[in-house]
């Protein structure tokens, strides 16, 4: 019998937990012919949740559990996740249901049946978010696309089935800076699409706030696109041929005329503009280097602190 992984990243989601336990149990009664697995990650939450997954796995053996020793981000429980997933296919998915687990048996069906590596979801709408955060996710996929050669997909979800091919071919990507969205369509490979309506959460709160949004958008321009790098330069070239204009211009106004090489506020706030734009292209490399400095200290993603895997299977740290 052909086997599948569940991967369940989870921070602060006690509340959620039983929920998703709930109606996963019920996809689980439809796919007899696939032995599941469920695989939680917890990453550092400061709740019960990991009391709950305890009490799931004892109550339940093929519940499995990895609990990180603080919180690493869910790009890291994604590879945790990943990297301690055996089965011949390995599912993602988000404890709070807005991933909808009826969804599992067609996604499977996709794979087995119609030759796809992959099939990923992605919402139809934003319905629920606040309108200044939908804005601004829709115009970073607008900039990405543009800005990339990888398929990175307007609404794109987590929420993705995989066979054991396209799971190694991430596994081989163990980059500590991590954009899961831009990993998946960079791999390559046959993909299927499958779109739904936005849900809202059952229950619990939002971990991402408006700012660490931005700042994983960042993060995935800077790492699947070498754009703002090319717009700091184009921006100095540019710069620097005004410059040059500008003095051959007051050096033959000044001949001609005389007298007229003045206005200090005027030159003062040019100063203060090249200046500016000086300190931003210093800051897009700035954001380049670090991640380089990140990359090149060799640290783990994530750190195991305790996992009910047996002990010659867990990936503890990687």
């Amino acid at each position: 019998m052909q086997t599948m992984t569940i991967i369940v990243p989870c921070y602060n989601e006690e509340e959620a937990l039983p929920y998703f336990y709930e109606e996963i149990s019920k996809i689980r009664q439809q796919l007899t012919e696939i032995s599941l697995k469920l695989l939680f990650v917890n990453d550092g939450s400061t709740d019960n949740t990991l009391t709950i997954l305890k009490k799931l796995a004892s109550s339940d053996n093929s519940v499995y559990y990895i609990s990180f020793s603080r919180n690493f981000g869910k790009e890291a429980a994604i590879y945790a996740g990943l990297k301690n997933s055996t089965s011949d296919y390995t599912a993602i998915m988000d404890a709070d249901l807005q991933d909808p687990p009826s969804l599992l048996p067609s996604m499977l069906h996709a794979i087995r049946e119609e030759g796809y590596d992959s099939v990923a979801t992605r919402r139809v709408n934003r319905k629920g978010e606040p309108p200044v955060r939908s804005f601004f996710a829709r115009m970073f996929y607008k900039l990405i696309r543009k800005m990339s050669d990888t398929d990175i997909v307007d609404g794109a979800r987590d929420f993705r089935l995989m066979n054991r091919p396209f799971v190694d071919a991430l596994l081989e990507l163990n980059e500590y800076n991590r954009f899961s969205k831009g990993l998946f369509g960079w791999v390559g490979f046959r993909t299927k699409w499958i779109e739904f309506e936005n849900t809202e959460r059952i229950a619990g709160e939002t971990k991402w706030s408006f700012f660490q949004l931005v700042r994983y958008s960042l993060d995935g321009m800077i790492s699947f696109s070498t754009a703002p790098l090319k717009l700091a330069s184009f921006t100095g070239m540019f710069m620097c041929i005004i410059s040059f204009l500008a003095i051959i211009f007051i050096i033959v106004r000044q001949l001609l005329f005389g007298g007229s090489a003045f206005g200090w506020p005027s030159m003062a706030c040019i100063v203060i503009f090249i200046g500016g734009i000086q300190l931003l292209c210093i800051g897009i490399l700035g954001s380049y280097l670090s991640r380089t400095y990140m990359e090149v200290k060799k640290r783990p993603i994530y750190i195991c602190k305790e996992s009910n895997l047996s002990p010659d299977k867990a990936v503890k740290s990687e």
